[in-house]
């Protein structure tokens, strides 16, 4: 007891005071952010609110970047195109930005990160109204998908990154018992994402913060269709930098098309890229060039599993979440759902009573979220989807529909729809929608569904639900995909810590957690002596040049004492090294070669 009294007390008080550092507040400063061009105040001259009318069909590229919002059309302005010279200009500015931040100490980095996270805490209504005006989502779902997303990151940053980009020491192996082995990181240099528009601050923020907090400079192209929200948020990314002393130019956000974008594979030292798999090939022929390392996130077609032990109410709640993650102006969510057979009727009647009631409406309204189309002509795509399917068999077991859409809005929804009957010959099970269709097939065993739902060329997550956990794990492990959650839907993505990404037309490699962070980085493998300069390494006279006619006798018996499989074999093998050292007629090979 007198032992381990000291030992409690001194626990006790650690904690106390770890208690009371938690209750100081950081200093962290405040930032300025101008966002008066931005905010819809009344004081919009016609100039720039008129109701922007596209062209139908793939229009010709321009110099400029439209922007306006996909719910209304109202129009937001332009931004430049930028030419391929633009693009390396930038690149090389941010190049030589990044020479002095990876001198940056990981407290700097830390304070540019708690900056961002005040300044995002106290302005998340700026935040939101700009990303649901660029997208056509709600208040609700930019706060969920945007906010609280960032949040997580940057406060695993703050907690872990600086751990996982120190030296990690290794296991130096049998023959290297003398050695330290280590891995170091250090920046690539210029990391170039290209992003989607579905998140358009998140999916800024995301590389961004990856990237600078490992010391890199970052430059990321944003979608045409997210330019406008874009480019507010580079201000705030930009005022959090100069806060803490940061080079210009470290990070840049440009604008443009595809040539914009392929200018910029050529010239940064990895890329990151979120969209489409046919773009993805073309960013890895393009990344194959230069030879730099790429990560590509291409969507997904995931399967949501529902066992027969369930309980459907919860279960059919989550799963219209999920229909809805995939809506047009939101992430690639579930697009598959798998439903018992013993539980689909029921199923299928409460996510249709639940469908009907959805009165789709202008996302100002803060209430309506399923079936916002954010880009042009998507929804003629997801009704020839639907079209294929009935064609083949499939029923509309319901359907939602439009409320008043405001005097200015334009019909840029696509109504919620829920599909029965359907099968693998059908596009909609096998093609990615990025849209509000649920289409719901039955299965009879476990064995079935885990066939069924590898049936994909995707294979990016999946969400498993059942009474079972333990069931539900083994049915997850044996899908071919990145990310699986066990009953419940994409919470793997609000821990920062895990890797993000998946396999097969998903695209491969990883942002987010330990492996995105690094992924950042150069990875050095370091050797270095022990015991430096008392143990040095010293080749054994046997197999010093010129070589003795016992050398390769020797390795044979070195090879024995280090990975023998018994322990006499290798006490053997001691005595062998020890005679052959000891020898003194070791002659060299070659001198015997001479003789003979």
């Amino acid at each position: 007891m007198a032992f381990w009294w000291p030992l409690l007390v001194a626990g006790i008080a650690f904690a106390i005071c770890k208690l009371l550092f938690m209750l100081i507040p950081p200093n962290v400063p405040s930032i300025e952010v101008d966002a008066s061009d931005v905010l819809e105040d009344g004081s919009q001259t016609k100039e720039n609110s008129y109701i922007y009318i596209p062209r139908k069909g793939k229009s010709a590229q321009t110099d400029k970047v439209q922007c306006y919002e996909p719910a209304t059309m109202k129009y937001l302005g332009y931004f430049p195109a930028l030419t391929p010279d633009e693009v390396k200009e930038h690149v090389a500015q941010a190049r030589k930005a990044q020479k002095t931040w990876a001198k940056s100490s990981f407290r700097q980095r830390r304070q540019f990160l708690r900056i961002l996270l005040k300044y995002i805490i106290e302005h998340q209504e700026l935040i939101c109204e700009i990303s649901s005006r660029d997208t056509g989502k709600t208040m609700v779902d930019a706060s969920l998908g945007e906010i609280m997303t960032t949040c997580e990151k940057i406060t695993w940053l703050l907690d872990e990154g600086e751990k996982w980009l120190k030296p990690e020491y290794r296991c130096s192996g049998r023959s290297m018992l003398h050695k330290r082995a280590k891995v170091e990181f250090y920046p690539l240099g210029v990391i170039g994402a290209i992003v989607s528009w579905n998140y358009p601050f998140h999916n800024i923020f995301n590389p961004m913060l990856a990237a600078v907090f490992s010391g890199n400079a970052a430059v990321i192209k944003v979608s045409e269709h997210a330019s406008w929200s874009g480019c507010f948020y580079l201000r705030i990314i930009q005022a959090a930098l100069a806060a803490v002393g940061a080079p210009d130019n470290l990070v840049h956000v440009i604008t443009g098309f595809a040539e914009t974008g392929q200018a910029l594979v050529s010239s940064v030292d990895k890329i990151i890229f979120v969209g489409s798999p046919g773009v993805g090939k073309m960013i890895m022929r393009k990344a194959s060039e230069t030879l730099i390392p790429v990560t590509l996130e291409l969507g997904g077609k995931d399967a949501f599993i529902v066992c027969e032990d369930v309980d459907v109410p919860h279960v059919v709640q989550i799963a219209t979440r999920a229909a809805l993650q995939s809506s047009g102006q939101n992430c690639a969510g579930a697009e598959r759902f798998y439903v018992h057979k013993d539980v689909y009727s029921t199923f299928v009647a409460q996510i249709v009573k639940l469908v009907i009631l959805m009165v789709h409406g202008p996302p100002s309204a803060g209430k309506y979220d399923m079936g916002a189309i954010c880009m042009q002509e998507h929804a003629d795509k997801l009704q020839n989807l639907v079209n294929d399917a009935l064609e083949k068999g499939a029923e509309i077991a319901g359907r939602g529909s439009f409320g008043h859409l405001g005097e200015d809005a334009v019909d840029q929804f696509f109504p919620p729809t829920v599909l029965v009957n359907v099968n693998h010959t059908m596009k909609l099970m096998q093609e990615e929608a990025f849209g509000p269709i649920i289409p719901i097939m039955k299965f009879s065993d476990d064995e079935e569904v885990i066939k069924l739902a590898n049936d994909s060329n995707y294979g990016l997550g999946c969400a498993v639900f059942s009474g079972s956990q333990k069931r539900a794990i083994a049915i997850a492990s044996q899908l071919h995909c990145g990310v699986a959650a066990i009953n419940d839907f994409a919470s793997t993505y609000m821990c920062q810590s895990l890797p993000f990404g998946g396999v097969k037309h998903s695209g491969f490699g990883r942002f987010a957690g330990v492996e995105g962070l690094r992924s950042c980085c150069l990875v050095k493998s370091v050797v270095e002596d022990r015991f430096w300069p008392y143990i040095k390494t010293v080749i054994p006279k046997p197999i010093q040049y010129p070589i003795a006619e016992n050398g390769f006798e020797f390795q044979e018996s070195l090879v024995e004492l280090l990975y023998g499989m018994n322990v006499w074999d290798r006490l053997r093998a001691v005595v062998n090294v020890l005679k052959i050292i000891t020898e003194k007629n070791g002659t060299p090979i070659t001198e015997k070669k001479r003789r003979n």
